[in-house]
C-alpha cells in the first residue's frame, strides 16, 4: 500500500511538472532570437527614464535596461523595439506577449508579484511620489494642500498613494485622472489643476524638459511613498526572468568593480579571478544563462555601467540633474547592491 501511495505521489508530481513553469523555460529566449530583436514597453515621454530625441533616438535609464538585455543576447544593444505604453496598457501588453520585457519605470508591489502573472527582476531606480506647484500658489509643504486639485494618472500606485495620503492628514482634495503624461503637464501648465503628482525623479524631469520657465514651479519637499522602479516580465519562463535580472545586476557590478565603457577592454587582461568572470574570460556564466561567455562584457562595453547610464541619463550631466541618493552604491551611501557573480 504504501508504495503504491508513493507511486502514485511522483506520478501526480510528474504530471505537474508537464505544465510547471519550468516545462515553459527558454520559450521568451527562442522567441527573441528568431524575430531577432527584444521588443521592450517603455513610458515614452518621461525624460532621463525613456523618451525619443528630436531624431528619434530612445534615451533613457529604462532605456539603458532594456539595451542591456539585448547586449547580453545578441552581443548588440540596437537589437529592440520599443512600444510606448500608458499606465493602464503596459500590464495588459506584457501578459499578452505583446512586449517580452516592461521597462517603463513600474513601481514593484505585492499585488503586481503575486496577482499578474508577472515577475520582477530588480530594481533599477528606488524612488518616492512627490509633488510640484506653481510657486504663485505660495505653497511650501504638502500639508497645505487642503482642498486643492490635483492631476494624477489612472492605475497607478500614484493614484493610491494620493488617496491614502490625503486620507491620513485628513486633507480633502479633487482629482483630476488624466491617462497621458504629457495631457497631465499640459492640464497642469495651464492651470487646470493646482497640483501635479508622481515619482519625484518624473517631478524633477518635467519641471526642466516640459515647464517654461522651471523656475516658476516648486517640487514639495515631502515623499509620500517608496517607489521601487524595475524590470518585469511574464511568470512562467525562469531563463528569461534570470536574463533580464542578470543584466540589471551586470550594469550594478560593473561599477562596483570600476569597470566602465572607457576600460572594458583593458579588463580582458586582469588576474583578477572576479573581473575574469564577469568579462567572460572564465567560461561557464554564459552557458549557465543561455548566453554567449561575454555577456556581460557586451553590456558594459555598449553601454558602459550603472552609475555611466544614471550620470547620462539623470545625473548632473543630464538635463534633470538628479543626486544619486538612494541611486548610489551601498558602498557610497545608497541602496545599489549586486548580487556576485559566480
Amino acid at each position: 500500500m504504501r508504495i503504491r501511495i508513493i507511486l502514485a505521489a511522483m506520478l501526480a508530481t510528474a504530471g505537474l511538472a508537464a505544465t510547471s513553469p519550468a516545462a515553459l523555460a527558454g520559450a521568451t529566449l527562442d522567441a527573441v532570437r528568431a524575430k531577432g530583436f527584444v521588443q521592450c514597453g517603455v513610458n515614452g515621454s518621461v525624460a532621463g527614464f525613456s523618451a525619443p530625441d528630436s531624431q528619434g533616438l530612445w534615451t533613457g535609464i529604462d532605456v539603458d535596461m532594456c539595451r542591456a538585455v539585448a547586449a547580453a543576447v545578441f552581443g548588440d544593444s540596437s537589437k529592440i523595439k520599443y512600444t510606448a505604453l500608458t499606465a493602464q496598457q503596459r500590464f495588459v501588453a506584457l501578459q499578452s506577449g505583446e512586449i517580452d520585457v516592461l521597462t517603463r519605470n513600474v513601481t514593484q508591489t505585492l499585488l503586481r508579484d503575486v496577482a499578474l502573472g508577472l515577475r520582477e527582476a530588480g530594481v533599477n531606480f528606488y524612488d518616492g511620489q512627490g509633488f510640484i506647484v506653481n510657486k504663485k500658489l505660495g505653497v511650501k509643504s504638502a500639508k497645505e494642500l487642503n482642498g486643492s486639485t490635483v492631476c494624477v494618472q489612472p492605475g497607478t500606485t500614484t493614484e493610491l498613494n494620493l488617496a491614502d495620503y490625503f486620507r491620513k492628514m485628513n486633507m480633502t482634495f479633487k482629482a483630476v485622472v488624466i491617462e497621458k503624461v504629457d495631457e497631465n503637464i499640459a492640464a497642469f501648465s495651464s492651470g487646470r489643476c493646482d497640483v501635479y503628482t508622481t515619482d519625484a525623479s518624473q517631478l524633477a524631469a518635467v519641471r526642466v524638459t516640459a515647464l517654461n520657465p522651471p523656475d516658476d514651479y516648486i517640487i514639495l519637499p515631502e515623499r509620500i511613498s517608496k517607489e521601487p522602479l524595475g524590470p518585469m516580465v511574464r511568470q512562467g519562463d525562469d531563463q528569461w526572468y534570470q536574463i533580464v535580472k542578470w543584466a540589471l545586476l551586470a550594469l550594478k557590478e560593473a561599477e562596483e568593480l570600476g569597470i566602465t565603457q572607457t576600460n572594458i577592454d583593458g579588463m580582458l587582461k586582469s588576474d583578477d579571478p572576479v573581473i575574469k568572470r564577469f568579462t567572460g574570460v572564465t567560461p561557464g556564466y554564459g552557458k549557465a544563462l543561455g548566453l554567449d561567455e561575454k555577456w556581460a562584457y557586451w553590456i558594459v562595453k555598449q553601454i558602459g555601467n550603472y552609475g555611466e547610464s544614471f550620470e547620462r541619463n539623470l545625473g548632473k550631466g543630464s538635463p534633470v540633474k538628479l543626486e544619486r541618493g538612494l541611486n548610489d552604491l551601498w558602498t557610497k551611501g545608497g541602496l545599489m547592491y549586486a548580487i556576485p557573480l559566480r
